[in-house]
This record gives C-alpha cells, structure tokens and sequence, in this order.
C-alpha cells in the first residue's frame, strides 16, 4: 500500500474513532484512523462505562457536559443504541475534606449547568440501597450522569466516520511518522506508508512511543485497573447509580442483572501487563465490608483487566505540538477520556482546522508541565 492522507488518526479507541467521526462528517477528505488490532480492543473495551461530569476542573466539567449532550443523541446521530442509562453518578463522603471538597465542585458544576447536589446519607441510601451509611457524612449526586457500553460506542463512530468517507485500517502497525525538518511527510506502517503532514496521536496508553516517533515528550504511564462482574443480584434496583465511595475508590453499577465493580489498587506499578490477578481481592473486600457489606455475598462471574494511561496531574493531554508541524494529540486521560470522547473530538476537530473549539484547552497542552503549571483533578477514581 502506497497512499496519502490529509490527517491520519493513530488509535482505533473512542478517542480515535470520535476524532475521525468528526472530521469526515465536517467534510474533511482523505481521512485514515490506523488501528494496530481491533477497533475498540485497547482501554476502550477495558472501561467501565461511566459517563459524568462532576468534575472539580472546570475543563473537564464542560468536556464531560458536552459528552452528556452527545451521548444522549448517539442514536440519532450514527444509527447506534449505547445501552445509556442516566442513572445518576453517586460518590459518598466520610471525611470533611471530601465534604468541603465537593461543596466546592459541586457550586463550580452548578454555575456550568450540570445539575449535581449534594444530598445526605439517607438519600444516598434510598438511591444506591447495598451501601451502609455508616460513617458517612455525605453524598454528590447528579441525575444526568450513568453508564453506556463502550465498544458500541466506538463501533457507532467508526461506522458513521465511514459513512463520512473515512478510511479504517484495522491490524495495521505504525512503524514510524517521517519528517522533513520540522514538517511531517508520512506515516510508515505494516502495511504501507502513507503519504500526510498530519497526525493525530489518540493511541491511550501506548501513546508516549508515538510522540516519541516526531520528538515530542507525552509525559504518561500506563497502569493497570481491575473490574469484576458479579452474579446476578435479586432485587437489584432498576435504577441503581454508579456508586462510589470516594475513601476507597470502590466503586459498583449495574451490569444487566448483576454488578460491574472496582477499585484502585495502590500496589500497581506503572506497566503494560493487562492479565488478572487476584492481589487486589483483599483491599476490595475490606472496602466492601465497610461501605457495601451486601456485596461480600455475591460470587464473582467474571473481570478484566485494562490500563489507564496516567500523567503527572491526572488530566488529560490535549493540544498540538509547537516542535514540530501539525502533530496534535488527545490522550492521557488517567480513566476519564471515555466520558470525554465525543466532546474532545469536537475539540480535535476544530484545532485541526484551525477554529476556536467550544472550549479552551490551552491548559491541558502537554507543554504545560516543562512550565510547571499542573492542572490536577481531584474527581478522579
């Protein structure tokens, strides 16, 4: 294969798939997404599926509000039902300074339209009916916020991107992005190179090693993040929220007619390893018997393992390199950048064609920690 390009997008994730998705349908010809396996096979299809925006950063409020408004039309815009259920995000407090804290976000949401309110631990009980109360000061509950089913989302993007006239390669390396001085001139890959002077860098965890191939530092991690899925749960609430308790980071939803659940595991050391392991058992356990002793009763059916790809201030890098021309990138998003997928295509989108996104994410460039301006999320699980 010998052939050109007027962007190519590097990652076949949501993040990719959004970001192509937006570009065919704005008309932009000659997109290619290159994706080294299956569509959606990375973190994408690892993810829990939560969609929210109670953040604490007021970019990822806005990015995750936006998300909200497109997840909730995904059906109309591409064909494909996302299984959405706007059951509400739920975090439970038991310390005052995860109090105050959300106090905080919770007013910064409200003046940015997301409907969150913080309630006390007998609604929280009502809502998320398998916690305990115990020890617990408060709740943050926003009705907009759920869940939806990753690779349908990725599958809905890619397929309309098509529509749109984008090319997917699937089971296609990148080998390296080659330059004449300071432009790009083409992607080389397993199958080819492709002629550009765009790239577009959504590979999640792996996305480092791209930068790396243009000179550009992506300053993330990856590091891997358990779920189970557990038996079915009689009586199980129709409408049970993501639930988290914030302490421990446990967090649980519903899962057909069982649960999803997780937690992170302080033991993890930054790597590419993505097989189960049972070393996380205790610290869940010991999480669920002080805030959701019901769900020590219930066998475990099944789990995966995926990464999330983690900067220094657990915020996302979003932007366009200065060091070299038309690289841009969306990624390190440290266990959110599903929730933010349609949103930050928009973004992509508009950078690429040199307009002004609906938001400003200057901050989020990945320049920003050689300047020594973290931009930290404390919302974060």
């Amino acid at each position: 294969m010998n052939t050109h390009a007027s962007v190519v997008v590097i990652g076949g994730g949501v993040m990719g798939t959004s970001i192509a998705y937006h570009l065919a349908r704005e008309g932009v010809r000659d997109v290619v997404l290159v994706e080294r396996d299956e569509l959606g096979s990375g973190s994408t299809s690892k993810a829990a599926g939560g969609v929210r925006a109670q953040f604490s950063d007021e970019l990822n409020i806005q990015l995750g509000a936006r998300s909200l408004e497109a997840f909730g039309r995904f059906e109309e815009d591409t064909g494909y039902d996302i299984g959405l259920h706007r059951v509400g995000y739920l975090f439970l407090l038991s310390t005052p300074q995860e109090v105050a804290g959300f106090e905080a976000s919770v007013r910064l949401q409200n003046s940015l339209g997301v409907p969150s309110r913080m309630i006390d631990p007998a609604e929280a009980r009502r809502l998320s009916p398998l916690i305990t109360t115990d020890g617990l000061l408060a709740a943050a509950f926003s009705p907009d916020d759920g869940h939806c089913t990753p690779e349908s989302v990725v599958h809905g993007y890619a397929s309309a991107a098509r529509q749109y006239g984008a090319r997917i390669l699937r089971h296609t390396d990148v080998t390296g992005i080659e330059r004449h001085g300071d432009r790009i001139t083409a992607v080389t890959t397993t199958i080819g190179r492709i002629a550009t002077d765009t790239v577009i860098c959504a590979a999640g965890a792996w996305s480092r090693a791209v930068g790396a191939m243009v000179g550009v530092d992506l300053p993330l991690v990856p590091l891997r993040r358990q779920v189970a899925v557990t038996e079915p749960v009689e009586g199980l609430p129709p409408h049970l929220p993501m639930t988290i308790d914030f302490t421990t980071s446990l967090y649980f939803h519903g899962e057909g007619p069982g649960l999803l659940l997780g937690m992170s595991d302080p033991d993890e050391r930054p790597g590419f390893a993505t097989d189960t392991h049972d070393r996380w058992i205790p610290r869940l356990a010991a999480a669920m018997e002080r805030r959701a002793p019901a769900l020590l009763d219930l066998r475990r059916t099944g789990g995966w393992a995926g990464l999330y790809e983690i900067t220094p201030d657990h915020n996302a890098l979003i932007g366009e390199a200065t060091s070299v021309s038309r690289f841009l990138y969306a990624t390190g998003f440290s266990g959110h950048g599903f929730l933010q997928g349609p949103a930050v295509g928009e973004v992509v989108r508009d950078l690429y064609l040199g307009r002004v996104p609906f938001v400003d994410v200057s901050p989020l460039s990945a320049g920003r920690f050689a300047a020594d301006a973290p931009r930290p999320e404390a919302n974060r699980v």
